[in-house]
């Protein structure tokens, strides 16, 4: 018998905190060795992309592999998303399939925990009252709750170049969070703020690097591919930057890889991965003026924590479709 969640009954039993409290202790793992976790997986059918991420974490029982397409064409011919995620979630101790959920509400709560968790470690300690956001989409929303849940925030100002998408976003997490959240018309604006996220789509820097005030935390989500990058050569070579993984790192993120290529920086200048931080294997921010650098590049670790937490959940609860494959 295998377990069927759709994306509502994920939502019901899938809370930020939550997460992000199994995301550290999956990152934890990580970096003590009790995790397996190889690169995805790209396939290139034709119109579109498809990628397999599959991770085990031995301590927290959690055998999973999460598909995720990514098709441009699906809105216009098909009338569906261009992204289309699923998790399968296994036993490990036999391998079969518990499982299946949909993956998008999951990848985007995973997606802003791993932030919450950076910001956790790495912003200055009681001097993070305003967060910066760019972008308006789902995975700036998910960034800024992500936030709220480890930080004690006053004041959020968001930059999007989408009139519309920004006040949607304002009237949502608003009520949702109950803080004052403020549009603003440059992105030098943003740079005001204790903590930066950065959610876009943009393939091209999306401000200045040189302007980011000493002790600011950045969380740097949006790119995600070699050729793209939403951080200029500036704050990658003032920053301390940590990353969720080194080889994702030098393998996904041009970010980092864009400016390694063109000698702006060193391979010495990634600093640590996440986990080292929360394993005390290496220091986090160490004096208030550093400005310290979170790369998210999206790990299968968090899709299998947050899927064995999904499940646990649902079995608790009674919801989801149990059927037989």
């Amino acid at each position: 018998m295998a377990l069927l969640l759709n994306q509502e009954e994920v939502i019901k039993v899938l809370q930020m905190k939550d997460c992000i409290n199994i995301v550290e202790e999956a990152f934890r793992e990580l970096a003590n060795g009790s995790a397996v976790l190889p690169l995805r997986i790209n396939i290139t059918p034709p119109d579109g992309l498809a990628l397999y991420m599959p991770a085990y974490l031995k301590e927290m029982g959690a055998l999973a592999c999460k598909v995720v397409s990514v098709y441009k064409n699906n809105p216009k011919r098909f009338g569906i998303p261009t992204t289309i995620g699923k998790v399968l979630l296994q036993n490990p101790e036999t391998g079969e399939v518990i499982c299946i959920m949909d993956g998008g509400y999951l990848t985007a709560v995973r997606t802003g925990a791993v932030s919450g968790v950076a910001s956790k470690y790495l912003a200055k300690k009681d001097h993070n009252k305003t967060v910066g956001i760019f972008g308006a989409g789902v995975q700036a929303k998910m960034q800024l709750w992500a936030q709220t849940e480890v930080l004690d925030i006053e004041k959020v100002y968001i930059y999007d170049t989408d009139p519309h998408a920004t006040a949607k976003f304002i009237d949502e997490m608003e009520l949702k969070l109950n803080l004052d959240i403020s549009s603003v018309s440059s992105p030098d604006k943003i740079l005001d703020a204790d903590i930066i996220c950065t959610a876009t789509s943009s393939p091209i820097p999306i401000f200045d690097g040189k302007k980011v005030r000493p002790g600011t935390h950045i969380n740097g989500v949006g790119s995600h591919t070699p050729n793209a990058r939403e951080l200029d050569d500036a704050i990658i070579k003032r920053s301390k930057f940590i990353g969720d993984s080194k080889e994702a790192c030098f393998s996904e993120a041009g970010d980092i890889m864009i400016p390694l290529k063109e000698g702006v920086i060193e391979k010495s200048h990634f600093y640590a991965e996440l986990g080292e931080l929360l394993t005390s294997k290496k220091e986090g921010r160490v004096d208030q003026n550093e400005i310290t650098l979170f790369k998210s590049n999206g790990l299968a670790i968090q899709d299998s924590a947050a899927a064995k937490l999904v499940y646990d959940r649902a079995l608790s609860t009674g919801i989801g479709t149990e059927v037989t494959l």
